[in-house]
């Protein structure tokens, strides 16, 4: 079992033959992602790497069945790629592009939940599925099959925390970068509701960070979650209204700490790790153990 992506998965790249997209695609292949067409105005009829090509995302879906989307666009045409990708039915869709504009996030995002899709990002790294494939750039060296399900705010943590996980022996059931912006395709909560369903995953990993209501989201969620969750919030020493890098990665209230939320999840059963070390050792410990017998709060028990 897996969440959003196997390898029966088809996949179209809009954007395939740019230089960024081109540096990505052999790792997809490589890690098993079923990559059958791509998309970029003036291609229809070509082929890149063997991957037939197509002007529009409705042409890549009718010649070849594409069900999911990788989009390698700048960030004034993510909206239309998304919308043109939703309105071609594809119903996992990743945008990587960074620096989009609020208000196309916003509108793509309502629109993808509106059709029961799944968007992923703006400004991700995106998914795998070790074993299965992925779509974006994730560190292949770390992508092992496991029980660990990751979710995370952050691109660079997202990376770090496949390294710590694996420097503990442990594989992932599935990685994803939620995305770094103040909007995205969907929250973390709704991220471990579909690792609950899994019955690959044991243990559920949360990197987050300071700014907005995605952990609350998750703390919300959490009711409906018996898998042990494990989070780290960063930016503890973060001052105020100074933007740490992302988009939404900023304090502007109390609620917007890190200590308000690592407050607010504790006091619903999480475990909490004060750095990637702790978090994937807390991952061992509580991959074989059941969430209603080990969740004492905030200590670390590895």
């Amino acid at each position: 079992m897996s969440i959003l992506l196997n390898s029966a998965t088809k996949v179209a790249v809009h954007g395939i033959a740019n230089r960024y997209a081109a540096g990505q695609l052999a790792n997809m292949v490589a890690a098993g992602t079923n990559v059958v067409a791509g998309v970029g105005l003036g291609m229809q009829g070509e082929f890149h790497q063997a991957i037939p090509l197509f002007d529009t995302m409705a042409q890549a879906e009718q010649a070849t069945g594409a069900n999911a989307a990788l989009l390698f666009v700048t960030a004034q045409h993510a909206l239309a790629a998304v919308l043109e990708s939703l309105d071609a039915g594809m119903k996992l869709v990743v945008c990587a592009a960074e620096h989009v504009p609020l208000h196309d996030a916003l509108v793509a995002v309502n629109r993808a939940r509106e059709q029961g899709a799944w968007l992923i990002g703006p400004n991700t790294l995106g998914m795998a599925v070790p074993g299965q494939g992925m779509l974006g750039a994730l560190a292949p060296n770390f992508l092992r099959p496991g029980a660990v399900g990751i979710i995370s705010r952050s691109g660079s943590l997202t990376a770090n925390t496949l390294r710590h996980v694996a420097l503990e022996g442990l594989g992932q059931s599935a990685c994803v970068h939620i995305g770094g912006d103040y909007v995205c395709g969907r929250n973390p909560g709704e991220y471990a509701e579909l690792f609950e369903a899994d019955e690959q995953t044991k243990v559920i990993a949360y990197c987050g960070e300071v700014g907005g209501t995605k952990e609350y989201d998750l703390a919300i969620r959490m009711s409906r979650i018996s898998k042990p969750v494990v989070a780290m919030i960063v930016g503890r020493s973060a001052p105020r209204e100074k933007r740490l890098g992302h988009a939404g990665a900023l304090v502007l209230s109390d609620r917007d700490t890190a200590h308000a939320k690592r407050e607010a999840l504790a006091a619903v059963g999480v475990h909490l790790a004060n750095d990637l070390p702790q978090l994937a050792r807390l991952c061992k410990t509580l991959s074989s153990i059941s969430k209603s017998s080990t969740a004492t709060g905030t200590r670390e028990s590895a």
